[in-house]
């Protein structure tokens, strides 16, 4: 699961510090759902351990994407950040928030590509 979260027209990307063959690639915040959670409650505590904020997870944002040659699918969704606290790079190297005009500037994982061809949209809203 995966978050995309978005403040003042720009949207949440974190780089990558491990493991070395992604470090310093970009993706949107997330993790794995643990037995027993819901994709939402996975993405709920997945920000909280990663950016140290609490969010309000939406509806879901683009098409599945297959991962691992199939053996797994990442699904992402809107999180409306709660609380007033701003996100913190906790387990990853950098954070940034990107505009439109600034999607390119950063080097995406592939898994996270389509999800990016959707923000445009999202992010002229």
């Amino acid at each position: 699961m995966a978050a995309v979260i978005i403040n003042d027209g720009r949207v949440l990307a974190c780089e990558r510090s491990a493991p070395p063959e992604v470090a310093g690639r970009w993706e949107f915040p997330g993790g794995k759902v643990e037995p027993g959670e819901t994709e939402e409650q996975a993405l709920a505590r997945e920000c909280v351990e990663e950016l140290g904020v609490r969010v309000e997870v939406g509806d879901r944002v683009g098409p599945d994407v297959s991962l691992a040659h199939g053996r797994a699918v990442l699904r992402v969704f809107n999180a409306r950040l709660l609380g007033g606290d701003m996100p913190r790079a906790l387990e990853h190297t950098a954070m940034r928030w990107l505009g439109v005009d600034e999607l390119d500037s950063v080097h995406w994982l592939p898994a996270d590509k389509p999800i990016v061809a959707e923000l445009p949209g999202l992010l002229s809203v």
